[in-house]
């Protein structure tokens, strides 16, 4: 049945893709082996490397999802048995440790309420014990897609620097890149996991690592079985724009627009206009009476909002009346928390007007659905938008 208007996209990704990228994706297909290539992909390369902020690492970019980049920071980096730290923040992180147990790592993992960022302290404390530096790489989730919790990486830099511990730095990225800051180089980051379907408002098709100078001399020497996933293999051609293999080269158009886009904005105005868009996002589902999952002010993730549902309310049930009677998509929960939280997302090609159209359909879907609240959720939002419009657009 056709329907009018818009589908509203608001899950935490795949989000909307703008209309500049979706038109340089449309460009002709080119020889991958040819000169025009080289400059496309170099160019590709290099933007990543700004996005990720790093000048002292490389960047290599997969056809694949956000799991092919998981899998390739450990397979490039680790050999079987290895001991790695995870923290349980949530799906996203447990979904990475068991990835690395079918690789036959032995990831040690520090579980939590799924309510919480990723706790400094604990893998201070947990590296400290581990004096035979048994623990090679901790691997962290910045923005938990399935929680709305984001870990401060700066601080996690900074317990592995005081415990003294060698250990790799690996964060995923997928749904904070380009939407919170990341700062490889400042930070100390070895390897980025990134997906391009998120903040980076690309389709799904595109995964990426970052790798530090510490992370490529672990390269070297790591003993688990890698073939399409090599570093190696992809940092030879790279050096000259090329890849070892056919690349998704409509979708390497797609990315050098939308780096353009995210550096004419500015990546510092871009990460504002994250962190207003949530606030104001919160501020509605506070007006409605309803809890946000994540518990921390201070871990509140700009990408997405995670909202609890009242008890013995179904949140796929109140999901499917959005949709139904709205056309409009809102993340579901999912495992731990499955049927008890929704999901708003609020990242990549988005603007003030689209999130009062979503929040609007929220509130009346609340109604609809039988969900018991409080009116006042969409005015709170507007009013706090009305009053923090930047200077300058």
């Amino acid at each position: 049945m056709s329907r009018p208007g818009r589908h509203f996209l608001q899950i935490p990704g795949p989000t909307n893709v703008p209309d500049r990228v979706l038109r340089a994706m449309g460009g002709p297909t080119m020889d991958h082996r040819g000169p025009a290539f080289a400059e496309l992909g170099k160019r590709a390369l290099e933007g990543m490397k700004r996005i990720v902020k790093t000048e002292a690492g490389q960047v290599v970019i997969y056809p694949s999802s956000g799991t092919g980049a998981w899998e390739a920071a450990l397979v490039n980096t680790l050999s079987h048995g290895d001991r790695v730290m995870m923290f349980e923040t949530g799906h996203f992180a447990w979904l990475w440790d068991k990835l690395a147990r079918r690789l036959g790592l032995a990831p040690r993992v520090i579980g939590s309420d799924w309510r919480r960022a990723a706790d400094p302290d604990a893998i201070e404390a947990a590296l400290r014990a581990d004096s035979t530096h048994e623990i090679k790489a901790v691997c962290v989730v910045q923005n938990e897609t399935s929680t709305g919790c984001a870990s401060r990486i700066d601080e996690i830099r900074a317990a592995i620097d005081a415990a003294g511990h060698p250990a790799l730095l690996m964060v995923d990225t997928i749904s904070s890149l380009a939407s919170i800051d990341m700062r490889m180089d400042a930070w100390g980051v070895d390897v980025i996991v990134a997906g391009s379907q998120k903040g980076l408002m690309l389709p799904p098709g595109l995964s990426f690592n970052a790798i530090s100078p510490k992370a490529l001399a672990a390269h070297q020497t790591a003993g688990l079985q890698r073939a399409y996933w090599d570093w190696s293999d992809m940092l030879g051609p790279n050096a000259n724009g090329f890849f070892p293999y056919t690349p998704a080269t409509n979708l390497l158009y797609g990315l050098v627009e939308a780096i353009d886009m995210l550096e004419e904005e500015g990546l510092s105005n871009v990460f504002a206009r994250h962190d207003r868009l949530a606030s104001a996002a919160r501020r509605a589902v506070q007006a409605w009476g309803l809890e946000v999952l994540c518990l921390e002010p201070r871990h509140y993730s700009s990408s997405l909002t995670a909202v609890l549902m009242p008890e013995g309310h179904s949140a796929d049930g109140f999901r499917a009346v959005v949709l139904e009677k709205f056309d409009m998509s809102l993340g579901s929960g999912l495992s731990k928390v499955a049927d008890k939280v929704f999901r708003i997302g609020h990242l990549g090609d988005f603007n003030d007007l689209m999130l009062m159209g979503t929040l609007s359909g929220v509130e009346m879907g609340l109604g609809l659905a039988g969900v018991p609240h409080q009116r006042g959720g969409v005015d709170a939002a507007m009013r706090y938008l009305g009053e923090t419009v930047p200077t300058a657009l």
